[in-house]
C-alpha cells in the first residue's frame, strides 16, 4: 500500500504547461493581483510527473516457461484491480484537490447585465438609406432586437441594394472656388512612370438596420460622414484584397462571402502592389505639389503686388508609425498601411508623408556608424515596399542624444530606465521631429490601430474641429467623455462643463499653469505667456482658429485623482517639493506641433524633465500654456449601457479607485478604442470575415444577412489577425 500512498498525492492537472500571464498592464484590478484583468484564471502548477525508472535487472522478469496458465491469469487479473484501484484513488483525491484550489467565480460587473448590442452583426445585404435607419440602441430601458438570421434572412435580397460609390473627402481641388486660394494640385501615382494613379475608396451610401450608435463621441461634431458604411472590399479592394497575388493582390478574401463585391472590382480595377516603392511614390508626389507648400506667393501681374492675389500656404504633417525590429506585418496590416500612405500622401497631393519610426532592439547593432549595417538592418526587418519611408533608432542612440544623468524620479512603477521605448517613447518622436522640421505636425501612430474609415477624413475633419475650438473650457471638457444622447449638442457640453466648473468651486485653467512650487523651470513660449484677457472677459474667442499643439483620443485626465499606476512617474523635479500639476491621456496615439515637440526636447535636454510617454506632452502643454484638445472620435460599446448611468461612472467618480484610468477601467474593456478594450479586436476580426468566440465567419455570413459594413470606426489594441478569412 507504499504505492497506493504515494499515488494519492499526484495531480493530472500537474501535466499542464503552466499559463503565460500578460504583460505588466497600466493597473492592477482588486480581483486579480497578477495582470490586472478580472477574467483570468489562475495557473496550475507547473510540476510534472517524473518518468518511471528502470530498477533491478532480470529478478523483475517473468519467467513464463515455469508459471502454469492459470497462475498467470490471476497474477494479471490481479496486477489491473491493483493498478485500477490505484488510479481511480489518484483521480478522486486529484478532483477533490483541483475543486478545492479553483478559484470562486467572479462577481459580473455591472455593465455585464446590460443586454448585449448585435445590430454590429447585420449585414450587407441588410443595408437601407439613412433615411429608413433605427439603431438597436435601447439604453437598457428594453431588450434591443437580434441581429438578423433565420427566415429573416432568406427574405433579404441575395445582394446589396445600395451600390457602393467612391469616397472622397478632400475639397474638390480642380473648382474654381479651391483654385481662387490654393495652387493646383497636381495627380499621383503609385509608380515612377505615372501609369498606375492613386487609386480611390468606396463606400456604401446607407446602413445596415439596426446597426448601433456609438455612446461616445459624435460623427456630426466632429464633420464625420455617418451616413455611409465600408464592408472590408469597398475599404480594401483597392489596396489589393480580394485578389491574387498573380495579378498584384494578396489573396485576402478569396474565399469569404463576397456578393456583390464585383461591383467594387468593376470601378477600382486591380491594382499590381508587387513593385510599388512608398518612398519614392511619396517623394515625387511632394515635389510635382512643392508649391503648395513654400508660402504666401503673390500670384498674377507681379507689377501690382499691392493687389495681387495670394496662394495659401498647405502645411505638412508627418504620420509617424511606431515599429520594432521583429515586428510581423501581417497581410491585414499591409492592406490597412497602404491605405494610409494613399490616402493621406497621395491623394492629398502630398499633405501629408508617412514615416516608419523602427525601433531596434538590439543596442549591440551600430545603425548610427555604418551604413551598410543601417540598411542591412532595416532590409531584415521592414517589408520592402516600406523600406525608403523608414527611419532606424534604438535606445542607445538615446542614451547619446539626451545623456544623464536623469535624477530625482518620484516613483519608477515600470522598474526600466529612463530610456527604455517603455517609460520614454516620447524621445524618438522629439529626435525625429529634430532631424525632420519640415513638419508643422506630427501624428504619433502605433501598429495595433486599425480604421475602417477613409484617414484623410479622420485627420483632416480632427485638426479642423480642434482649430475651432475656444480655450475657455478646454481643459476642463477635455478631462470629460463626451455622451451626445445624455449632454445635447456640444454647445449645451460646454455649458454644463462651465456650470459643474463653477459649481466645484475649481479655478480653470487659463494660460500656462507653471506657478507651482519648484526650481529650474523654462519660460513658456511668448505667445502663450499671457492670456489676452481674464478669464471672466472672454466670450470664447481666445484659441477659436488656433491650431492644436495637442490633439489626443480619450480624455485628458488629472492623474492625482486617479489611481492609475504610473501618475508618479515623474522625474527631474526638486522632490522636496510637492509633485507638479500634470495631464495625461491613456494611449500614446496623438498629433503634436512642432512647437510642443520643440518644448518637450529643450525640457529634456537642458531642464532633464520628463515624465511616463502617456504623462509627457499633456504636462508640457499644460506648463506651457500650449493648447490641447481631447477630440471625441465615435466610440462603441457591445453592451447596452443606459446614458446616465455611463455619465456618472465615466465622469463623475465618487472615489479614485473608481476612475475609469485606474481600476475603473473594466468599465471599457467593452469598447472599441481602450489600451485594454477585448470589444475592439473582437469586433474588427468579425468585421474582417473571420470567427471570434465561434460566432461570425463565412458560414454564419452566407446563411445569414452577408458580411457586415461599418461606420467609419476607430480600433484599438487590434493584437491578431489571421490571413484566412474562412
Amino acid at each position: 500500500m507504499r504505492s497506493a500512498s504515494r499515488l494519492k498525492h499526484l495531480n493530472p492537472l500537474r501535466l499542464l504547461p503552466r499559463l503565460q500571464s500578460a504583460r505588466y498592464p497600466y493597473e492592477r484590478l482588486p480581483l486579480d493581483s497578477r495582470n490586472g484583468s478580472p477574467f483570468s484564471t489562475s495557473p496550475p502548477n507547473q510540476d510534472h510527473w517524473l518518468s518511471p525508472k528502470r530498477i533491478g535487472g532480470d529478478r523483475w522478469r517473468m519467467r513464463v516457461c515455469r508459471t502454469s496458465p492459470v497462475r498467470l491469469l490471476l497474477f494479471a487479473v490481479t496486477l489491473v484491480l491493483l493498478f485500477a484501484l490505484l488510479a481511480a484513488g489518484a483521480y478522486r483525491v486529484g478532483k477533490e484537490r483541483e475543486l478545492k484550489n479553483k478559484p470562486a467565480p467572479r462577481e459580473l460587473f455591472a455593465w455585464e447585465h446590460f443586454s448585449r448590442l448585435n445590430g454590429y452583426y447585420n449585414g450587407i445585404r441588410s443595408l437601407v438609406p439613412i433615411s429608413q435607419y433605427m439603431p438597436d440602441n435601447r439604453y437598457n430601458a428594453s431588450v434591443p432586437p437580434q441581429p438578423v438570421s433565420g427566415e429573416d434572412a432568406i427574405s433579404l435580397p441575395m445582394t446589396p441594394l445600395l451600390n457602393p460609390e467612391p469616397f472622397s473627402p478632400y475639397p474638390q481641388y480642380d473648382s474654381e472656388e479651391y483654385l481662387r486660394d490654393h495652387f493646383k494640385v497636381e495627380t499621383c501615382y503609385l509608380d515612377e512612370a505615372s501609369k498606375t494613379p492613386a487609386p480611390e475608396t468606396y463606400a456604401y451610401p446607407g446602413l445596415p438596420q439596426h446597426m448601433s450608435v456609438p455612446f461616445l463621441g459624435s460623427y456630426k461634431e466632429l464633420g464625420l460622414t455617418d451616413s455611409k458604411c465600408f464592408d472590408r472590399y469597398s475599404r480594401f479592394a483597392p489596396y489589393g484584397y480580394g485578389y491574387n497575388a498573380s495579378a498584384g493582390g494578396l489573396g485576402l478574401g478569396n474565399h469569404s462571402e463576397k456578393a456583390g463585391s464585383e461591383r467594387v472590382f468593376a470601378q477600382s480595377g486591380l491594382v499590381d502592389y508587387r513593385k510599388v516603392d512608398w518612398g519614392t511614390a511619396q517623394r515625387i508626389c511632394y515635389e510635382k505639389n512643392r508649391e503648395r507648400f513654400e508660402g504666401d506667393i503673390k500670384v498674377g501681374d507681379q507689377n501690382d503686388t499691392a493687389t495681387a492675389p495670394k496662394k495659401k500656404k498647405i502645411g505638412r504633417q508627418a504620420y509617424v508609425l511606431r515599429t520594432w525590429s521583429g515586428y510581423y506585418y501581417n497581410d491585414h496590416q499591409i492592406v490597412s498601411l497602404r491605405a494610409m500612405i494613399n490616402e493621406l500622401s497621395l491623394r492629398s497631393g502630398g499633405e501629408y508623408d508617412v514615416h516608419f519610426l523602427v525601433h531596434i532592439k538590439d543596442d549591440s547593432i551600430p545603425i548610427w556608424a555604418d551604413a551598410a549595417t543601417y540598411q542591412q538592418t532595416l532590409e531584415a526587418n521592414v517589408p520592402r515596399e516600406f523600406w525608403n519611408i523608414s527611419t532606424l533608432w534604438s535606445e542607445a542612440q538615446m542614451m547619446e542624444y539626451y545623456p544623464g544623468p536623469f535624477t530625482d524620479n518620484v516613483a519608477n512603477m515600470a522598474g526600466s530606465s529612463i530610456h527604455s521605448v517603455y517609460r520614454s517613447a516620447h524621445f524618438a518622436l522629439q529626435w525625429f521631429a529634430q532631424q525632420h522640421p519640415e513638419y508643422e505636425f506630427y501624428w504619433n501612430w502605433e501598429m495595433d490601430i486599425r480604421y475602417t474609415g477613409h484617414y484623410y477624413e479622420l485627420n483632416d475633419r480632427i485638426g479642423a474641429w480642434a482649430r475651432q475650438q475656444p480655450r475657455k473650457g478646454l481643459w476642463e471638457r477635455s478631462e470629460r467623455f463626451y455622451i451626445p444622447g445624455h449632454h445635447g449638442d456640444w454647445t449645451d457640453f460646454t455649458q454644463m462643463v462651465e456650470h459643474e466648473t463653477q459649481e466645484r468651486g475649481e479655478g480653470p485653467v487659463w494660460g500656462p499653469v507653471n506657478d507651482f512650487e519648484n526650481t529650474g523651470m523654462l519660460p513658456p513660449p511668448d505667445a502663450t505667456a499671457h492670456p489676452p484677457r481674464q478669464y471672466h472677459e472672454d466670450n470664447f474667442e481666445w484659441g477659436v482658429g488656433e491650431d492644436a499643439d495637442l490633439i489626443v483620443f480619450n480624455p485628458i485626465f488629472k492623474p492625482n485623482m486617479t489611481n492609475w499606476v504610473f501618475r508618479l512617474d515623474v522625474t527631474g523635479y526638486n522632490l522636496s517639493c510637492p509633485v507638479p500639476p500634470r495631464r495625461a491621456a491613456i494611449v500614446t496615439v496623438a498629433r503634436l506641433s512642432s512647437r510642443l515637440l520643440s518644448v518637450m526636447h529643450e525640457e529634456t535636454w537642458r531642464m532633464k524633465h520628463t515624465m511616463f510617454p502617456e504623462m509627457w506632452p499633456p504636462t508640457v502643454c499644460l506648463h506651457h500654456g500650449l493648447k490641447a484638445v481631447y477630440a471625441p472620435h465615435p466610440i462603441y460599446f457591445d453592451h447596452d449601457w443606459p446614458l446616465d448611468y455611463m455619465d456618472r461612472v465615466f465622469n463623475h467618480p465618487q472615489a479614485e479607485h473608481e476612475s475609469p484610468f485606474g481600476w475603473g477601467e473594466h468599465n471599457l474593456f467593452g469598447s472599441s478604442f481602450y489600451y485594454s478594450s477585448g470589444f475592439s479586436g473582437a469586433l474588427w476580426r468579425r468585421w474582417l470575415g473571420q470567427q471570434e468566440n465561434g460566432e461570425g465567419g463565412a458560414r454564419s455570413e452566407k446563411a445569414g444577412s452577408g458580411r457586415m459594413c461599418l461606420r467609419s470606426t476607430l480600433f484599438h489594441p487590434i493584437k491578431h489577425e489571421t490571413n484566412s478569412a474562412d
